[in-house]
């Protein structure tokens, strides 16, 4: 743990990121994946390793070209939960979209990365497509240290999960660990609300549903350029959960950082050392 050694302020809210903070998204991305890559490789030949990075290049790239791209942006939707997210909730037009468009996208990205490998198959590109999203849904992984700490804040401060992404998409991730849900007093989606982190609309919505003040609130996150950069644009304490030794950036520096969620009750000033 590292920055200050505990908090100045009575900490009476703790605002969670979801995706690599609770949630270890990564690695279900990364597992899906590598399933699909391997059965292309049964079928094919080819190198799976290799197709996995060709098809992340591709959709990266094919992904940027569409209209409501600015929009995934904002509300933080990445390239890879579009190879699989249905995007049927949601007010906003850029939904409908999405959902038009996303069949396509999960296609072409495949059928792009195959052909980068020398691979012609259009049929194929179809059920890869439908490989990966039905094995992303498979996995919903919890970090270990997930439950225990939230057991240990759970009633004695109010906890809100904060989260980007399309509503269908963040609400099915959370059906898929259903423990997890009663412990918030508040969940907030962006593609509800309507804007996403690092946006202070969102993170002044929070607060506002907490009934607390920055000072009084925590926020917790893995990534610095939406958790991190939101909380500090608001005046909320900002805890970077960094387990995997990402290096910092010198534009954002977290007010705490952590490398386990253990760390946590202690810093909050809940557990004592």
């Amino acid at each position: 743990m590292t920055g200050e050694s505990a908090v100045k302020h009575e900490v009476k809210a703790v605002i969670f990121d979801l995706d690599d903070t609770l949630l270890w998204d990564e690695r279900s991305v990364k597992e899906s994946f590598e399933a699909a890559s391997v059965e292309a490789a049964r079928r094919t030949g080819v190198d799976a390793a290799a197709l996995e990075k060709a098809v992340r290049e591709r959709a990266r790239e094919l992904y940027a070209t569409y209209e409501p791209f600015p929009f995934t942006q904002m509300i933080g939707i990445n390239p890879f939960e579009g190879l699989w997210a249905r995007f049927d909730k949601g007010d906003q037009p850029q939904f409908r979209q999405l959902q038009e468009i996303a069949p396509v996208y999960r296609k072409e990205a495949w059928r792009l990365g195959l052909e980068d490998l020398g691979v012609i198959n259009e049929e194929l590109s179809w059920e890869l497509s439908d490989l990966f999203a039905a094995e992303r849904r498979k996995r919903s992984y919890v970090y270990d240290e997930t439950y225990q700490v939230l057991d240990e804040l759970k009633g004695r401060v109010k906890l809100l999960l904060l989260t980007n992404g399309c509503p269908s998409l963040q609400q099915e991730k959370l059906d898929g660990v259903p423990e997890l849900v009663p412990y918030f007093d508040h969940i907030v989606i962006s593609g509800t609300f309507g804007k996403g982190k690092p946006d202070t609309a969102i993170f002044r919505h929070a607060l506002e549903l907490l009934g607390t003040s920055p000072e009084e609130t925590l926020m917790v996150g893995d990534k610095l350029t939406t958790d991190i950069r939101g909380a500090l644009d608001t005046g909320i304490p900002s805890v970077w959960i960094n387990r995997v030794a990402h290096p910092p950036q010198s534009d954002i520096v977290p007010v705490y950082q952590i490398d386990s969620l253990q760390d946590l009750p202690q810093l909050a000033g809940i557990r004592n050392s």
